[in-house]
């Protein structure tokens, strides 16, 4: 049986839902799942800016994630993306509402995932292995990614990453669907939520 009517939200509903979301609406998840353009989705349809903490933080290093963990490594990269979070959930209350989509290690950190916890609303975007194995299939821009069995890598990172997106109060699963489909769920989840 197909669930598909049940988790659409009218356009009055999702009117209703974005009129009393305060904070950030945060995407944390694996990379691949779909975060920045789920988010993006979001964003058009709840009238908020969409930001992807990804661009953001290669904006103030002005280097690109891949030259960061390259030349730096992933702990600096770590805390420069908490620096960078922290700024996106700050600021005066209309600024705040937006729809943020980070990077797939980002909730793992744990004083990252404290601020986003405290001061936005987090969403895990899950996914199967073999869907996020075909995603990032796609690119290559995974740092993560380079050197190894990208099936192997993603296996090992959802297993040890689990336990950190799992604190997320909001679930969804992504599947190969159409992608409004996991937008429903996802403003279905957050309206449960509030």
């Amino acid at each position: 049986m197909d669930h598909d009517a049940s988790l659409s939200l009218t356009p009055t509903e999702i009117e209703t839902l974005a009129q009393r979301i305060d904070r950030p609406v945060v995407l944390v998840g694996m990379m691949g799942v779909g975060k920045s353009s789920v988010g993006r989705k979001l964003a058009g349809l709840l009238h908020m800016p969409f930001v992807d903490a990804d661009e953001e933080i290669e904006r103030a290093a002005q280097m690109s994630i891949s030259e960061i963990f390259a030349t730096y490594g992933e702990p600096y990269f770590r805390d420069g993306e908490r620096r960078v979070i922290a700024r996106l959930l700050d600021g005066p209350l209309a600024e705040r509402r937006k729809i943020i989509a980070t990077g797939g290690g980002a909730f793992v950190n744990a004083e990252t995932r404290a601020l986003i916890l405290r001061d936005g609303i987090a969403v895990w975007l899950d996914s199967d292995v073999d869907t996020l194995v075909e995603r990032v299939g796609r690119k290559d821009t995974r740092p993560l990614l380079r050197g190894g069995n990208p099936r192997e890598i993603i296996a090992r990172l959802k297993a040890e990453r689990e336990g950190a997106y799992a604190q997320a109060p909001i679930h969804v699963m992504s599947t190969s669907g159409p992608q409004s489909r996991t937008v429903g769920k996802v403003l279905k989840g957050i309206e449960q939520w509030l």
